[in-house]
C-alpha cells in the first residue's frame, strides 16, 4: 500500500482553450492552483504532481458511443452543427473541444490509476468532475464524463466495488445513468431538489436498476439548505450506505456550486461547510478503503469568490492537514484574482466566518430537510440491511 503520497493531477494546457464568457471558465481552475500553490499546499512533501496524457478512444468509449466522439470532433468545424446536445447555450462548441475534454478525462484516469496501483494513497483532479455528460449527449456544460470514464477504467482493472459520492448542487445524473444497473458501483448524490433545479432528476426513489437496487442513492434537498442541514443530511445517509457497500475505492465529485454565492443554484453552504464535507469524505476513505480516494472538482460559478478557496481546501484535505479556515489569502493571489476577474469580490480569508456544527438526524420531524432524509433512507436503507427509522443505522 502507498504511503501518504497524494497525486495532484494537473494539465496546464487546459488553460489554453478559449470558452469566452461561458460559466465553466477555466480561470476558476487557474485561480485554484495558484491559491493552493501560494498557500504552500502543493509544496507539501506528500504531494506528487502528475502531468497526464489525454484519454484515448478506448478510454472514452468505455462510456461514450463512438459516433458521439465523431460528433464532438466535427462540431467545431461545422458552423451549422446541431444535435448530440452540442452547439447549445449550455454546451457551445469551441476549437479543440474534443482534445480539451479528452485531457480532462485523461487527468481523472491518471488520478484513478495512481490510487488503484498504489503509487499514491489519494489523488485530485480539480479540473474534472464533469458529471452530466451522457453516453451520446453533451449536457450541463459537460462533453465527456470523466468520473464515469475513470470508474469504467477501474472496473476493467478488476475493481469490484466503487463508491461515487457527489456533493455538487446539481444531481450527478450522468454517472448515475452510466452505472444505474451495475451492482459494482454505488452512486450517492446530495443536491438541490429536482423540483427546483436542473437537471430534474435525482429523486429519492431513483434507487438503481433491477440488477442493482439500492446502488443509486439520492438526497434531494430543499432550496435554502444551509451548512447545518446539509451536513445533517450527509451524515444521516452517506456513511451508512457507503459502509454497507464496503467499497475498495471512493471517487468524489466536489462541485463548489452549493455555496450561497453561486449564481446558478439556491443552496446556502459556506466554504467552511464545504471544507467539512471534504473532511468527512476523506474520513470515510480512511475508514473503509485504506485511504483510497480520488477527488475531482465539478460545478462552481463564483469564479473568484468561492471556487478557488473551496478547492484549495479540498487539495489541503487530500494532501495532509486541512488548512486553518482563518488563513488569509496571500496578497499575490489577491492581485492575480483581481487582474483575472475584474469586478469580482476577491476574498481576503479562507473562511466565510461560519462554524459548521454537526446536528444528528432524528425521525418524525416536519422539517423539510429531515423529511428529505427520511425519504432517502426509506427508499434505500432496507436494501442494504439498514433500519431507515433508526438513527444509529
Amino acid at each position: 500500500m502507498a504511503d501518504e503520497t497524494t497525486a495532484v493531477v494537473w494539465d496546464g494546457a487546459l488553460l489554453d482553450y478559449d470558452m469566452g464568457d461561458h460559466p465553466l471558465n477555466p480561470v476558476r481552475v487557474e485561480l485554484t492552483m495558484a491559491l493552493a500553490r501560494e498557500l504552500g499546499v502543493l509544496d507539501r512533501p506528500t504531494v506528487r504532481m502528475l502531468t497526464p496524457q489525454p484519454a484515448t478512444e478506448t478510454d472514452l468509449t468505455r462510456v461514450h458511443r463512438p459516433d458521439y466522439l465523431d460528433a464532438v470532433r466535427l462540431a467545431p468545424i461545422d458552423p451549422f452543427f446541431t444535435g448530440w446536445g452540442l452547439n447549445t447555450v449550455d454546451n457551445p462548441v469551441f476549437e479543440g473541444m474534443h482534445d480539451a475534454s479528452a485531457r480532462i478525462c485523461g487527468a481523472t484516469i491518471a488520478a484513478a490509476e495512481a490510487v488503484w496501483t498504489g503509487s499514491a494513497r489519494r489523488a485530485v483532479n480539480v479540473a474534472g468532475g464533469l458529471h452530466h455528460a451522457l453516453p451520446a449527449r453533451a449536457s450541463g456544460f459537460c462533453v465527456y464524463n470523466d468520473p464515469a470514464v475513470a470508474i469504467a477504467w477501474l472496473l476493467e482493472q478488476g475493481a469490484r466495488r466503487v463508491a461515487y459520492i457527489d456533493v455538487d448542487v446539481h444531481h450527478g445524473d450522468g454517472v448515475q445513468t452510466a452505472f444505474f444497473n451495475d451492482p459494482r458501483v454505488l452512486t450517492v448524490s446530495l443536491h438541490e431538489t429536482p423540483l427546483a433545479l436542473w437537471p430534474g432528476t435525482g429523486f429519492a426513489d431513483e434507487i438503481g436498476g433491477p440488477d442493482a437496487e439500492g446502488t443509486a442513492v439520492n438526497v434531494p434537498l430543499p432550496p435554502g439548505t444551509e451548512d447545518a442541514g446539509w451536513l445533517r443530511a450527509f451524515h444521516a445517509v452517506v456513511p451508512s450506505v457507503v459502509r454497507a457497500f464496503a467499497p475498495e475505492i471512493i471517487i468524489s465529485q466536489c462541485g463548489a456550486d452549493a455555496h450561497r454565492l453561486d449564481p446558478l443554484a439556491d443552496l446556502r453552504l459556506s466554504v467552511d461547510g464545504q471544507r467539512a464535507a471534504y473532511v468527512a469524505i476523506r474520513a470515510l476513505a480512511d475508514e473503509l478503503c485504506d485511504g483510497r480516494w480520488v477527488a475531482t472538482g465539478g460545478g462552481g460559478y463564483a469564479l473568484v469568490e468561492v471556487v478557488p478557496r473551496a478547492w484549495s481546501h479540498l487539495l489541503a484535505v487530500a494532501t495532509g492537514e486541512p488548512l486553518d479556515p482563518r488563513t488569509p489569502t496571500p496578497p499575490g493571489w489577491r492581485e492575480l484574482a483581481a487582474r483575472r476577474c475584474p469586478g469580482g469580490a476577491v476574498p481576503e480569508s479562507m473562511t466565510d466566518g461560519a462554524e459548521p456544527i454537526l446536528q444528528h438526524w432524528s425521525p418524525g420531524t416536519t422539517d423539510p430537510i429531515d423529511r428529505a432524509i427520511q425519504a432517502t433512507r426509506s427508499a434505500v436503507f432496507p436494501l442494504h440491511g439498514l433500519d431507515p427509522h433508526d438513527p444509529r443505522d
